[in-house]
């Protein structure tokens, strides 16, 4: 009787699991990938009402230059907390609570008259969205099978890319005809509605035992992995060619090609559009190929190394273009950077499992998001020395290159690997009982 009953229990947990990973889930997809959306308007909107802001309270450059850096300080150092946090408690509510604090930063930001006071909540605002990613990877590890998980990553590296390219292509228009105010003020409040299909729709986490709680994987574990080094270098790589879009895409589009505002504004959007556009196919793509029988290692890693060869070549020749080619050029960049952080994700979950990826996400996204203080800094130091965007792109290509090799000789196999208490000797996985067995 007792094995009957633990076979009942189990084909629940599987049926609980199907309608979590099924028509349901897909609704919790959207959600992430508008929180992405969300998250991105909310993290550069002070550089869109940069100008403005300075002007107003009378700031000097250096300090609007901490202003614009002081997201990245919090962020970057909470990812690892961060990760622990969704893989210790139920990633629904640690994720939600996180969102809450961004939208309410945001939303306050418009009320706020001092530097300090903007300081403040720009770190705030960095506790806030530092759940983000390694949320995002736990609810697809946990809750997508390897076969659905590239177009799922997929579908957040499109709102990662819909957010700049919404904020340059909307939101400069909207504070300039009602004020840098009422943008943050309505930026934060409409976030907070996410909040309630949010509440609806994720499912809650199944309670975990005792003995699975002591199995999970730590920080010094995961780093012993030759793969996780190689996944944090490939995702500085990735966010060091973001970041210098991201920061001075606008700056390089109207003084050293001499765009108007209004062209700045197409060109910005058709690089970010194409990327999700890009992000969306190629997910889709390698989630094919998969169920055809190629192996996560072929296509996964094909993938990404093909688009960070593709990122580099075309963010070369950008700089170098003639005026009436060089923005096919950045958009084919774009269309290269989606194709790689399409499968970036992906290849995390697989390799550490649903149960520990909250911390792999935050190990690899701490190293990440340190070339978002190091991209935007060294472009401006070369444009100062050289008064030309030359090396700064030359940089970012070559650096590109770089993550296409740690992609292909770095990281290892996409496969999960089996940990134990010890995770240099494979744990050791007791067999069911067969169905042959006598009862006890």
């Amino acid at each position: 009787m007792r094995v009957l009953r633990w076979r009942f229990a189990a084909m629940k947990i599987i049926s609980r699991r199907d309608q979590t990973s099924g028509s349901a889930m897909n609704l919790v997809l959207f959600l992430l990938g508008l929180s992405v959306v969300i998250n991105y308007i909310d993290r550069s909107n002070l550089s869109i009402a940069a100008p403005l802001i300075k002007d107003e309270l009378g700031i000097s450059a250096s300090q609007l230059g901490t202003l614009l850096s002081a997201f990245f300080w919090t962020y970057a150092l909470m990812q690892v907390p961060a990760g622990w946090l969704v893989d210790r408690f139920d990633v629904k509510w640690v994720f939600a609570a996180g969102f809450f604090i961004w939208s309410a930063s945001t939303a306050v930001t418009g009320l706020l008259h001092g530097f300090a006071a903007l300081l403040v909540v720009r770190v705030v605002l960095g506790v806030g969205e530092s759940v983000a990613f390694p949320g995002y990877c736990k609810i697809i590890g946990e809750h997508f099978p390897e076969g659905r998980r590239g177009f799922a990553n997929a579908v957040g590296m499109a709102g990662l890319a819909l957010g700049p390219a919404v904020g340059m292509m909307v939101g400069g228009g909207v504070v300039g005809r009602f004020g840098w105010r009422p943008f943050f003020v309505t930026l934060g409040l409409l976030g907070l509605l996410w909040l309630a299909p949010w509440w609806a729709w994720m499912p809650r986490r199944t309670v975990r035992s005792a003995r699975e709680l002591e199995r999970a994987v730590g920080i010094v574990d995961i780093l012993r992995q030759r793969s996780a080094w190689g996944t944090c270098i490939c995702q500085f790589c990735l966010n060091y060619c973001l970041y210098l879009l991201v920061t001075w895409i606008p700056f390089y589009l109207v003084r050293e090609r001499n765009l108007t505002m209004n062209q700045m504004a197409r060109v910005g959007g058709l690089i970010f559009l194409s990327s999700a556009a890009s992000a969306l196919t190629f997910g889709k793509l390698s989630d094919r190929w998969i169920s055809a029988g190629s192996s996560p290692t072929k296509v996964r890693k094909g993938v990404t190394v093909a688009g960070s060869l593709g990122l580099g070549i075309f963010l070369a020749a950008s700089v170098v273009a003639p005026q009436s080619v060089f923005v096919w050029s950045l958009a084919l960049a774009g269309v290269f950077n989606g194709m790689t952080a399409s499968n970036v994700w992906a290849i995390t979950q697989t390799l550490v499992g649903a149960q520990s990826v909250g911390r792999w996400a935050g190990v690899q996204n701490f190293i990440g998001n340190l070339a978002g203080a190091v991209a935007p800094a060294l472009t401006g130091f070369l444009l100062e020395r050289t008064g030309r965007f030359a090396w700064p792109f030359f940089i970012a290509a070559g650096i590109a290159v770089l993550g296409a090799i740690s992609w292909m000789f770095v990281v290892g196999p996409v496969q999960e690997i089996v940990w134990g208490k010890d995770v240099r000797r494979p744990l050791a996985v007791p067999a069911c009982p067969a169905p042959e067995s006598p009862l006890p």
